[in-house]
């Protein structure tokens, strides 16, 4: 930050859902980065020029009392918020307004901790967005300053704990998959494979999904965000899974591909064969210090061959445009993962040592009713690229092994 700074952080707010019900608490991850604390109605501020030694950190959380603990359950107290934040200056959440208010006025800057997510495109509002305005309306001679690229630069490089968490997300998530491919055959529905998926996630102590799962059987593939889960499986279909487990707030990020009735077709396993290999390139170049865009254009380029063999191109077709990849891989190889699975990122700058990408090529041949995505999750290091899903089934015949 700029001398004379204050960063302020709000937790997300609790979002309506119906009547008197609200749907289920996520941190802001961002807070939750900074300090651990995984609860409502929380305030980060860092001011490290401040000369009262009490604000350079400080942190506002909800006031616990026995009314909250019967009904909802205790909130933390200040001295567990040290014990999980670090931060000694615990003050309770509606106290902020009038303590802040001198503080504020010793800084000259004031970071404001918005979401600038490039894939986040909304109306709605939330906490941090409200409480800028009303930062703005308050104190309008100050100058303003963005903490986003500051989050992302930091988040993009994990941590050895954060590692850990990842890990055991994806184990979890490894564990649905194993669980899901012995219980697929004809007949059931997409649905029913979901809740497999759910048992075995919230067994082993994960909050559940990571995100709405794609079960998306035949045509239904080719479908990219495909989360209606509805329909019968058939004996033939080639069956979409994108899905991942959520452990303390990380996340796991995960898409095979399997058979219906336990047996790839030839040209479902021409198909799933031809996006591995581009799946195992993508990993072969996929190194710190090339920017994401950059990484994905070889992909793509490699891609276009896998497409020729295919029959889908000719070479003649893919040499007049390059460009042809499009109609049957439209989406990103990679994306960052973490505490989001979108996690934050600077998209066009090199890729830091540290972090921690999917890696998910795919083809998706409507026509065919055939929709193919292989995914794993990787720490990208100079050197080396660990495969956090090397355990993981991957080959036809894996799969076709654990289905039977």
């Amino acid at each position: 930050m700029k001398p004379g700074s204050i960063a302020i952080f709000h937790s997300n707010a609790e979002m309506p859902r119906n009547g008197d019900a609200f749907f289920s608490f996520r941190q802001q991850s961002d807070l939750y980065y900074l300090t651990g604390v995984d609860q409502e109605d929380t305030i980060l501020i860092l001011f490290p020029d401040c000369p009262n030694p009490m604000f350079k950190e400080a942190i506002f959380v909800k006031e616990t009392n026995e009314q909250i603990a019967v009904w909802d359950g205790a909130r933390l107290n200040a001295n567990q918020v040290f014990e999980r934040s670090g931060i000694s200056s615990v003050f309770w959440f509606h106290e902020f307004s009038k303590t802040i208010h001198s503080i504020i006025l010793l800084a000259e800057n004031i970071y404001v901790n918005l979401n600038e997510n490039d894939r986040f495109l909304s109306d709605v509002s939330y906490s941090n967005l409200t409480l800028t305005h009303q930062l703005k309306s308050k104190y309008p001679a100050h100058h303003f300053f963005r903490s986003a690229p500051i989050m992302a630069r930091l988040r993009m490089q994990k941590e050895p704990e954060e590692i850990e968490m990842l890990k055991e997300a994806i184990e979890i998530t490894r564990k649905g998959l194993m669980r899901v491919l012995k219980f697929i055959k004809p007949g059931v529905w997409e649905y029913e494979i979901e809740a497999e998926m759910i048992h075995e996630f919230v067994r082993n102590r994960s909050r559940g999904f990571a995100f709405d799962p794609i079960i998306a059987s035949g045509s239904s593939a080719c479908v990219l965000h495909y989360i209606e889960n509805n329909k019968q499986v058939k004996d033939g279909d080639l069956l979409l899974l994108d899905f991942g487990a959520e452990y303390g707030n990380y996340n796991g990020d995960l898409t095979r591909c399997a058979p219906a009735n336990g047996t790839f077709t030839t040209r479902q396993k021409q198909v799933y064969n031809a996006v591995l290999d581009v799946h195992k390139f993508a990993r072969s170049i996929i190194k710190p210090g090339v920017p994401l865009p950059e990484y994905h254009t070889e992909v793509c380029k490699f891609t276009n061959e896998k497409l020729v063999e295919l029959g889908l191109f000719t070479s003649q077709e893919i040499k007049d445009n390059p460009r042809a990849f499009m109609k049957y891989f439209m989406h990103g190889t990679s994306h960052h993962l973490g505490l989001d699975v979108h996690d934050v990122m600077h998209r066009y700058e090199p890729i830091p040592e540290g972090s921690v990408l999917t890696i998910e090529p795919g083809i998706y041949i409507p026509q065919e009713g055939i929709g193919v995505r292989i995914e794993n999750d990787v720490v990208v290091n100079t050197g080396s690229v660990v495969d956090l899903m090397a355990n993981f089934p991957i080959e036809v015949e894996e799969i076709e092994a654990a289905m039977h």
